[in-house]
């Protein structure tokens, strides 16, 4: 009896053991972060102008572009699953601020005026880059360079005004003509413009440069090496959820440490703001 009582001690003995260092090895996994609180549990509800390609578009039945690859990636580090709402640009605020969706991811450019009425997660730059026929002996790599020359662009882009500048600072005190800026309804009608040579080079959007150019098989390249007259672009958040603009902030950072981050900016042509972009951007916005 005592025999059989001791065997029994051992085993709890053992048993006991194997608990303990279970309970010492469980503490040392992971833990996973809880989802933030979102309009649909489980979901991600996005905003976003899927009309805007290469920003945001439909492909088939698909959302398909830089914001919608970007959202999924996010959304999987916030345990979320992304859910697109098709909205006119005009709306997204509105949408946002009456709790339709979640966030804004829709090349929204940080504004003073926008940021009155949301809170921002600054997330890329865009800006212009410069294109050229690959062949040819034209390069240029700054606005600097285009004096004297034809240029073509989207009719109405925010960047001719820019040139206009640069025309009157920097080509005029030189003794250079004027930049030649020639506007066309369409991006793809200011490319065969500068395949048909009847302009020197295009000016454009550097995400829509780079489809451009990746569609014209190697007859077009471009040309300058860094993001020109940069823009700040952020998601927009309802200055009501500090909980989600946190969780954003915090699943961005999770990007970019794995190296999601770096990878997507690189597939569409646009960079990370810097800090003091960033700062600039939403500093000036707050003043």
């Amino acid at each position: 009896m005592r025999s059989s009582s001791l065997l029994h001690l051992s085993r709890l003995a053992r048993s006991a053991a194997a608990v303990f260092a279970v309970a010492l090895v469980v503490p040392c996994l992971p833990a996973e972060a809880a989802a933030p609180p979102t309009i649909a549990a489980g979901a991600l509800t996005i905003g976003s102008d899927l009309t805007y390609p290469p920003y945001a578009f439909m492909n088939g039945d698909k959302p398909a572009g830089l914001d919608p690859d970007f959202m999924a990636k996010l959304a999987a580090h916030l345990q979320l699953k992304p859910v697109f709402v098709d909205t006119r640009f005009a709306n997204l605020i509105l949408s946002i601020n009456s709790k339709r969706i979640d966030v804004i991811a829709s090349a929204l450019y940080v504004t003073p005026e926008r940021a009155k009425q949301i809170d921002f997660v600054p997330y890329f730059k865009t800006g212009g880059s410069l294109m050229a026929l690959a062949g040819g002996a034209f390069k240029p790599a700054t606005p600097d360079d285009l004096c004297g020359k034809r240029v073509g662009s989207i009719k109405g882009a925010s960047w001719i005004p820019k040139l206009a500048a640069v025309s009157k600072d920097v080509c005029a005190p030189k003794g250079l003509a004027a930049i030649d800026v020639r506007e066309f309804e369409t991006s793809p009608q200011a490319a065969q413009a500068l395949l048909a040579h009847a302009v020197d080079a295009q000016f454009e959007d550097s995400a829509v440069a780079k489809m451009t150019v990746d569609k014209m098989n190697g007859r077009l390249a471009i040309t300058s090496a860094t993001q020109l007259f940069p823009v700040v672009v952020g998601l927009g958040v309802p200055k009501s959820d500090p909980a989600l603009f946190a969780a954003l902030k915090e699943a961005l950072g999770e990007m970019r440490q794995s190296g999601e981050y770096a990878a997507l900016l690189k597939q569409y042509n646009v960079a990370e703001p810097t800090g003091a972009e960033a700062a600039q951007a939403l500093g000036a916005a707050v003043q």
